[in-house]
């Protein structure tokens, strides 16, 4: 009798792929990146409408990829979309990066907060806890559990897409439910009348912490590279195309769940950081001996959510807001581990990956490209470089979200003819809006972050020579 070919079986529903959506977004950066963000705007009105104008560009992104999963809900997603709009490299050289830096970056670095929190609730993890010294390189416990994170996720998700959702799931509803709380305790227990009036008398005002006033374009250039931080914080949206051969009516599920997903999390978002600005006074002074004096801008190591949680609950802050960020972060790199192995499989199918890496195990998961995934995710967690390799790449990251959009005005013209059963919200006004501003963020992040956008490029870069490379071999 001939073995049945495996093959992915349709297992994810709405709230599944909501969960997925949602999930992979909310890992530990929303309680963080204002920190910074605000030391570079330095006014309250200025640093919500990032995080708004965020908020907007990754629901209309979100709403134009609709049109493309809905068009074509294969494995792959984005890769595919790139691929079908321009030409095989294009979308290699996504997958390219999104293999060697993108998602295992983030799967490494999500990994490392995660270890590095527990070990606010269990302080044997610690960095300074060396279990091998080797001179040139340290290995300590903190990247011990990290990788063993990684490794059970890796493992769970091997066993078939019903044990990867139930574990999404679970934490997703955990840390939303979680999340909602911290947002409801903080408007109603935690304000702070004198925070509410500082930041009410500076508002409009803003001035850099060198004390210039930030006005024209140095308004608009600040507002570009404060987004580096909350662009990051709601990114990963798009890992559920990346699933799409697993999801039930896709066509209809698809786009309905990056709606329902990125909205819910962009306005959870945008609460919390009220909820900063009711506890915190967002002007601060360096070394100050209490965080009302630090305010949002010195935050202790920038761990606002802890700042913001010390006047409800005192010491007790931090151990809250650790278990917060250990849920949320271990249900985000599942996220993130259960979707990028999709993509190597699609490149794997077009002769552009190894070729084990396009077949599904038993339980019909491609179980060769999570393991891979997991094993340079790993790697990047010994290195210690994930850090600036993210940093690098939020470029090129939005580079290929523009690319994308812009994909979908050439596929209209290319391909009129194909089914299209939802089409891109406003198009072509919203989809344009996108790409206009995209664009002009990049130009910003091009101009003033140059020590981040280039080594970003050359990463994008160095998949050309390897696409060719590639061809040659599987050719002979």
């Amino acid at each position: 009798m001939t073995e049945q070919p495996h093959v992915f079986k349709k297992s994810l529903s709405l709230i599944d792929s909501t969960s997925i959506v949602a999930g992979s977004m909310i890992g530990s950066g929303i309680f963080i990146v204002s920190a910074d963000m605000s030391r570079i705007l330095g006014s309250p009105g200025w640093l919500l409408a990032a995080w708004v104008i965020t908020g907007l560009l990754t629901i209309a992104a979100a709403l134009s990829y609709g049109e493309l999963a809905s068009m074509m809900p294969k494995a792959g997603g984005q890769y595919v979309y790139l691929r079908e709009a321009y030409n095989p490299l294009s979308g290699f050289l996504y997958g390219w990066t999104l293999f060697m830096v993108i998602q295992t970056g983030t799967i490494a670095a999500v990994g490392m907060a995660f270890a590095k929190f527990m070990g606010v609730l269990f302080p044997w993890f610690s960095e300074e806890r060396i279990m091998l010294d080797l001179g040139f390189f340290r290995f300590n416990s903190v990247q011990l559990l990290a990788i063993v994170s990684i490794a059970v996720l890796t493992w769970n998700n091997m066993r078939g897409i019903n044990a990867g959702k139930k574990v999404q799931n679970l934490f997703t509803g955990i840390k939303v439910v979680v999340f909602i709380g911290f947002i409801a305790m903080g408007l109603i227990f935690s304000r702070n009348a004198e925070a509410i009036s500082l930041n009410r008398a500076i508002f409009w005002n803003p001035v850099s912490t060198s004390g210039t006033a930030l006005v024209g374009w140095a308004l608009i250039a600040a507002l570009g590279t404060a987004m580096v931080g909350s662009l990051f914080s709601a990114d990963a949206w798009n890992n559920i195309t990346f699933t799409a051969g697993e999801v039930k009516n896709p066509k209809k599920n698809i786009p309905l769940s990056l709606f329902l997903g990125t909205g819910l999390v962009i306005v959870l978002y945008i609460l919390a950081n009220v909820v900063y600005l009711q506890v915190l006074p967002l002007r601060g002074t360096l070394n100050a001996a209490t965080a009302l004096e630090r305010g949002m801008q010195f935050a202790t190591n920038d761990r606002l959510g802890t700042a913001t949680m010390s006047g409800l609950v005192g010491e007790l802050a931090a151990l809250f807001m650790a278990g917060f960020i250990v849920i949320s972060t271990f249900g985000c790199n599942n996220g993130l581990i259960l979707a990028g192995a999709r993509v190597y499989y699609a490149m794997a199918k077009d002769g552009l990956f190894f070729k084990k890496v396009g077949l599904l195990n038993k339980n019909d998961v491609p179980a060769n490209g999570l393991l891979i995934q997991g094993i340079w995710a790993s790697v990047l967690c010994l290195t210690g470089r994930y850090g600036d390799l993210l940093d690098y790449v939020v470029f090129a990251v939005l580079i290929f979200y523009v690319l994308t959009i812009v994909g979908i005005f050439i596929l209209r013209r290319k391909r009129p003819e194909a089914e299209r059963p939802y089409k891109a919200f406003g198009y072509p006004v919203v989809p344009a809006l996108y790409v206009l501003t995209g664009s002009l963020i990049l130009f910003i992040l091009l101009i003033y972050k140059p020590n981040y956008t280039w080594p970003g490029l050359l990463i994008v870069v160095l998949g050309i020579p390897v696409f060719y490379i590639w061809k040659k071999y599987q050719k002979n």
